[in-house]
């Protein structure tokens, strides 16, 4: 018995013996980190934490000083410098030489760029209004099936990468992700919609159904282009956007009138039953570079006529009165209804009345002083009068014409003459 207890003592003292330099090579000290350093700079994950708080609240704290030195840098800038770079790429338009078209203003400062789809954008008025939205900045898609369009008058865009073209019917329906619709497309002169009236009324209606369909899918804001021929042969002098119109239903004329009448009627259905955004523009007889040079109109017609030394033909006696606005002032108008917060209908022209003899005078007096008169035949269902009561517009847009027709017409002279001696006989619309 004792000599167990003896080597049970003797083993504890062993134990005791060997614990210590156990312990002491497992000891948290030998393990510890040089105090070179604090731990939170060994953790680059906090180093990255500090660095990202430390710019983000320099970013912070100077930008709005960046973005005042750029605003008074960017307002310092002479005004000639954007009217040069107009003009160089505006080509005959004479728009820049007007400054009817504001400077360029860089992408993504002071506004969101917009998609915006212009159905009928290589036409006379598409193609314009095309080249103003690309200079402020937006992308533009245009639609167009070249039944009167050309792309003469958008080949100046081929290389601008917010610019894209669509051969496509707009009777046909079509998908796209955009903002705004301008819808244009339809032949707009006797010429060219007598030459296939079905295909004119189903353009009118099934083109604009189809517009409508993508401006719902998508919550597109939608302006249809409508026209003063809504008001027929008018019993009420001036026009008022309340005139419900004169029109012969079964004319020659009817399916471009009845046309755009049931145009609009399918823009307010779908404004009061799909809560669709729609502006309604009835436009009056516009000019400007780039109309057909024989599209039957009876601004290009003298226009043509008088630059190739043959008679100007005017038809009846002469006394129809007409209302001329210049193309950049109906652009304009465009342009401020979309952006505006009023439906419509807008009547958009230039109140300025003149008769027939009295523009075939100013043409003479622009282009050749002698020129001659052929009088023929009037056509049927012609309006005798046509003149826009714009006060709605004035008020409510802040809009009116600024371009005279002796101010305008030799801007149009000068591209019509280009055109002519160059043999340029291509349609337009």
């Amino acid at each position: 018995m004792m000599k167990q207890l003896h080597k049970q003592t003797s083993v504890n003292h062993r134990r005791e013996d060997e614990s210590p330099t156990s312990t002491q090579s497992y000891s948290p000290k030998t393990l510890k980190h040089p105090r070179s350093l604090p731990y939170i700079f060994k953790e680059q994950r906090f180093l990255f934490i500090l660095v990202g708080i430390l710019i983000g609240s320099a970013f912070f704290i100077f930008q709005p000083t960046l973005s005042r030195l750029n605003r008074s840098t960017h307002s310092s800038i002479p005004t000639s410098i954007y009217h040069r770079h107009q003009d160089s790429s505006s080509g005959s338009s004479g728009f820049a030489s007007k400054g009817s078209f504001p400077g360029r203003v860089p992408a993504a400062i002071g506004r969101k760029r917009l998609r915006i789809v212009v159905t009928g954008g290589a036409g006379f008025v598409g193609s314009h209004l095309v080249d103003k939205l690309i200079s402020r900045g937006d992308e533009v898609i245009v639609i167009d099936n070249f039944f009167t369009g050309r792309k003469d008058n958008l080949v100046h865009l081929f290389g601008n990468p917010r610019f894209e073209l669509i051969r496509h019917d707009v009777v046909d329906p079509i998908l796209l992700e955009v903002d705004q619709i301008y819808h244009l497309a339809c032949p707009a002169s006797p010429v060219h919609y007598k030459y296939n009236p079905v295909k004119t009324i189903k353009t009118n209606v099934m083109g604009t159904l189809n517009m409508l369909g993508l401006a719902k899918r998508v919550g597109a804001r939608f302006l249809l282009t409508s026209t003063s021929e809504v008001y027929g042969d008018p019993l009420e002098h001036p026009q008022k956007e309340t005139y419900w119109g004169n029109v012969n239903p079964i004319g020659e004329r009817s399916c471009y009138d009845e046309g755009k009448r049931t145009a609009e009627t399918l823009a307010m259905d779908y404004n009061r039953g799909a809560d669709v955004e729609v502006r309604i523009a009835r436009i009056f007889n516009t000019y400007g570079p780039r109309m057909c040079l024989d599209d039957g109109r009876v601004v290009s017609n003298f226009v043509a006529q008088a630059i190739r030394k043959q008679p100007m033909t005017v038809y009846g006696d002469g006394k129809q009165t007409r209302s001329f606005q210049y193309v950049s002032d109906l652009v304009d108008g465009l342009v401020a209804l979309m952006e505006g917060e009023h439906v419509g209908p807008f009547n958009l022209g230039n109140p300025g009345e003149f008769t027939m003899l009295e523009l075939a005078e100013v043409v003479k007096e622009t282009i050749d002083s002698s020129a001659t008169i052929e009088f023929r035949a009037n056509t049927a269902d012609d309006p005798h009068k046509r003149k826009p009561d714009i006060s709605k517009a004035k008020e409510l847009l802040n809009w009116e014409p600024k371009i005279s027709l002796r101010e305008g017409l030799p801007l149009m002279v000068n591209d019509f003459r280009n055109r002519i001696l160059e043999g340029d006989e291509g349609r337009g619309l």
